[in-house]
């Protein structure tokens, strides 16, 4: 395994972020508890998006161009076209709890994981689904019985669908039909001992995922191996490819992922470091 270069400060002041997203030249991500969607460009400039009331998680495109975001406590996916914020999907059939992470297909097919149960008041851990939002808006569940299904990413061919179940300890993966349909389910990469978060694809075929409680991020293949290890000084709870070369590794880290630990403190950074094998695949 590789130990990548100690990631460098790239922007701080958030509370929490999550779902980065390498999309027109810059990175655009969630920041949960500052209830807003941003993006930076390389220079450190930012714009803020649009606001989320119901903290934005999950961030992904339309053909059209529109955006597409999470709105978690609501069970809920908006849509944004450039000046105003409105429902497009409502997930409360198929989610059991808080919606999290998202990948947005070419087609404009949507796949929303959600917690399963009450993460942050105690509950025990109960499996959750994962909902298929189509083009015309329609919701269906696309798999169920994951352990808390996270990030996830679409190959570069379109065929292949691999979620993080957080609480599984693992990867998996499912061939995606011409109607966005998921099947062939099947174990793609099991990581014991840590708890794989948001995630990227690059160009030959390895995995970057955050570790949520190992301060670190890791490039796992398939079949289980780890490649490269980067340690961050805060836990890592989502990472991106990107910049114009997409070999720019972006870290999301933060002190926790508790609300009563990062709201309205600002201790949440991006943090980046150089890698040799450039992102490809969505998101």
């Amino acid at each position: 395994m590789e130990l990548q270069a100690t990631p460098e400060p790239f922007l701080d002041g958030l509370d929490f972020g999550e779902a980065p997203r390498w999309h027109e030249g810059r990175l655009w991500y969630s920041d949960m508890f500052q209830h807003a969607v941003k993006a930076v460009r390389m220079d450190g400039s930012v714009e803020t998006i649009v606001e989320v009331p119901n903290q934005p998680s999950g961030l992904g495109w339309l053909p059209s161009g529109d955006l597409l975001v999470v709105s978690m406590l609501d069970r809920r996916v908006l849509r944004f076209d450039g000046s105003e914020l409105g429902l497009y999907a409502d997930l409360s059939s198929v989610a059991t709890s808080h919606c999290n992470d998202m990948v947005v297909d070419q087609q404009g097919r949507a796949y929303v994981g959600n917690f399963g149960f009450d993460l942050h008041n105690g509950e025990d851990m109960v499996t959750a689904a994962v909902a298929l939002v189509q083009p015309d808006g329609t919701v269906q569940v696309a798999a169920d019985e994951l352990e808390f299904p996270n990030g996830a990413v679409i190959t570069a061919d379109g065929a292949t669908y691999i979620v993080a179940e957080s609480f599984g300890c693992r990867f998996t993966a499912f061939d995606i039909a011409a109607n966005g349909a998921l099947s062939n389910r099947r174990p793609w990469a099991e990581v014991p001992g840590m708890i794989p978060d948001g995630c990227c694809l690059d160009a030959e075929g390895g995995i970057w995922f955050a570790d949520a409680v190992g301060k670190a991020a890791l490039r796992v293949i398939h079949g289980g191996e780890i490649t490269h290890r980067v340690e961050t000084k805060l836990n890592c709870f989502a990472v991106m490819l990107g910049g114009d070369d997409r070999r720019t590794l972006f870290l999301m880290t933060a002190p926790s992922s508790s609300p009563e630990e990062t709201q309205e403190f600002g201790l949440a950074q991006i943090e980046t470091t150089q890698v040799e094998i450039p992102g490809i695949g969505l998101p």
